[in-house]
């Protein structure tokens, strides 16, 4: 059982430090924005879709009763870091370095 216990650290360890064998890239950012990813095409509740996972194999759904909000159910529109926003508001974009305004 230690063997099999070391074996796996070893294999999780590989799969961060060698690039390419890592998550891929939409189900890091789904993770990082607390989500988790379903199967099926449509979230449950009280979950709503936001993006893809597994190389678009599968939903990232967030939990709609977190403080993690997405930008569009604040009322707001998410905006690429370029534009100047009149009013900054908080909320969740599908693109990480992409800012929520309700006003642009």
């Amino acid at each position: 059982m230690k063997l099999f216990s070391c074996l796996m650290a070893l294999l999780l360890f590989l799969l961060q430090a060698v690039p390419g064998l890592s998550l891929p890239k939409d189900t890091l950012r789904c993770v990082g924005y607390h989500g988790f990813c379903f199967h099926s095409k449509s979230c449950p509740e009280p979950f709503a879709a936001f993006g893809t996972c597994s190389r678009r194999q599968k939903t990232c759904c967030i939990d709609t009763t977190s403080n993690f909000h997405t930008c569009q159910d604040e009322g707001g529109h998410c905006v690429p870091p370029e534009i100047e926003c009149l009013q900054e508001q908080v909320g969740l974009c599908p693109h990480r370095e992409w800012k929520c305004c309700t006003e642009v």
